[in-house]
């Protein structure tokens, strides 16, 4: 997954309006630069700091999730001794077992929806997290390219071939290290859903 894609493209985009002026001048080459965006966000300490904090939240999730997942297979456990060898005719009959059948059906629908919400919100704290190791890296890639004098900046994993003298990955996450080892990292939250109806 690439996390700098947007800014990387949008430089490339500057870029190949600089290339096209520099070709007419002909005589001049342009300076290529290559970044694994991957590696950056993986090897960085913000990076590093990002996916401890995420795992952390991800366990924090399924910590609240698990009581409900335990007590639902309690009662699956529970039931099957009750259903077992009964029709559709019988089971619809024992009104005491169809009311324990749909109770059972609510809090199992109630453990998805809170499910579903956990990993909405979980996408939206990851997503808010790389917006964030974004920002602190703009600067940082930026003052690598002005250093390096890259006209070109390229991303590793579309290069077919690089040689290891382009390749300002290291440079990249040496200078972001120095300037920002961690990122807030903030659960998110849906909206609570409003109360009652029309």
């Amino acid at each position: 997954m690439s996390f700098i894609r947007t800014l990387v493209a949008a430089m490339m985009l500057a870029a190949v309006v600089s290339v096209s002026a520099v070709q007419g001048a002909h005589a001049q080459t342009s300076t290529v630069m290559v970044i694994d965006d991957n590696k950056i966000f993986l090897d960085s300490k913000a990076g590093k700091d990002i996916q401890t904090k995420l795992q952390n939240i991800e366990k924090q999730i399924n910590n609240e999730l698990e009581p409900t997942r335990k007590s639902l297979e309690t009662e699956v456990k529970a039931l099957q001794p009750k259903l077992e060898g009964k029709t559709r005719e019988a089971i619809a009959a024992d009104t005491a077992l169809v009311n324990e059948l749909a109770a059972f059906q609510k809090k199992n629908n109630d453990l998805n929806q809170k499910r579903a919400i956990a990993e909405r919100e979980y996408a939206m704290t990851a997503e808010k997290a790389i917006i964030d190791f974004n920002n602190a890296l703009d600067p940082v890639l930026t003052e690598v390219i002005r250093e390096k004098n890259a006209q070109v900046v390229l991303l590793k994993s579309q290069v077919v071939f690089s040689a290891d003298a382009v390749d300002a990955t290291a440079a990249v996450i040496q200078k972001l290290d120095a300037k920002t080892t961690a990122i807030a990292v903030t659960r998110q939250k849906l909206p609570a859903a409003p109360q009652g109806g029309n």
